[in-house]
């Protein structure tokens, strides 16, 4: 892996060459191993803070774990083209637009015991637009080698704060064309319903269940690629423990053993069709 400005990581997918690389302030890796159709992001996964927010910062370690998507860049790290985020959404969040990506409060609690001060929001929000600087010239270099582009957007979510019974996996699409998709999305659905989990883990897999696939991601490439899909892809947090902090390595496993040829399979599909 090296480390790269993001106008050589830009560079690099202009030019069309393989590379694996981490931003040079450490915000996000990519990686691409060949320019295919497809490509899958976990914009959620990173945990990093920047240390001069801690003392400022009402909210414990583990209020800012529960709230991010722990693993889900494990979950694809086998696929060939792969973006993940690397800072904690309590600093900002990749999936919500600039002006909503820092937080004043988050989840009902006031997030800074002082008002942010302009500076350190501005060196956040710099973070954020580097990264969509990214996204833009992938999905371009993508969408202009091939007729039809699909993301994979990987999310977890805390099943059990819901009081009723939740899906193991949720599709949101309510941002995207379902008459042009639709068929694309069921069968995403079904694939997801096929994977196996230890102890009884629950196959199943619904759309717009618990979350309708509302994120900014989702939103600006929607709305900047007329010809990619982008599937917001939400597993239920079966493979922690979410009030102690404890990861189930082997679930992680099976999901990510499970989902590698699953992918595959389906954006191969989707790009045939």
């Amino acid at each position: 892996m090296q480390k790269l400005s993001i106008d050589a990581i830009i560079k690099k997918i202009n030019n069309e060459e393989t590379f694996h690389a981490v931003s040079n302030d450490y915000s996000f890796t990519i990686k691409i191993e060949e320019y295919l159709p497809y490509a899958c992001a976990a914009i959620h996964d990173g945990h990093q803070f920047r240390k001069d927010l801690w003392d400022n910062c009402l909210h414990t370690e583990y209020e800012r774990w529960y709230e991010e998507d722990p693993e889900t860049k494990r979950m694809v790290d086998s696929q060939p083209i792969v973006i993940a985020g690397c800072d904690s959404r309590f600093e900002y969040d990749l999936n919500r637009a600039p002006e909503n990506a820092v937080f004043d409060t988050a989840w009902g609690k006031e997030l800074w015991k002082e008002p942010l001060p302009i500076h350190q929001k501005q060196l956040s929000l710099e973070k954020h637009a580097n990264f969509y600087k990214v996204v833009k010239a992938l999905v371009s270099k993508l969408q202009e080698m091939y007729p039809n582009v699909i993301v994979y957007d990987m999310h977890s979510y805390n099943w059990r704060r819901w009081d009723r019974e939740v899906p193991t996996w949720n599709l949101g699409t309510s941002n995207i064309d379902n008459d042009r998709f639709g068929l694309e999305v069921e069968t995403w659905r079904k694939a997801l319903s096929s994977i196996q989990l230890p102890y009884g883990i629950k196959q199943t897999a619904a759309i717009n269940d618990t979350f309708q696939g509302n994120g900014y991601f989702l939103k600006y490439i929607t709305a900047n690629f007329k010809n990619t899909l982008v599937l917001a892809t939400e597993i239920a947090k079966i493979y922690c423990n979410e009030y102690t902090q404890i990861i189930y390595p082997e679930v992680v496993d099976a999901v990510s053993h499970q989902l590698g040829p699953l992918l595959k399979t389906h954006a191969e599909n989707f790009s045939k069709s």
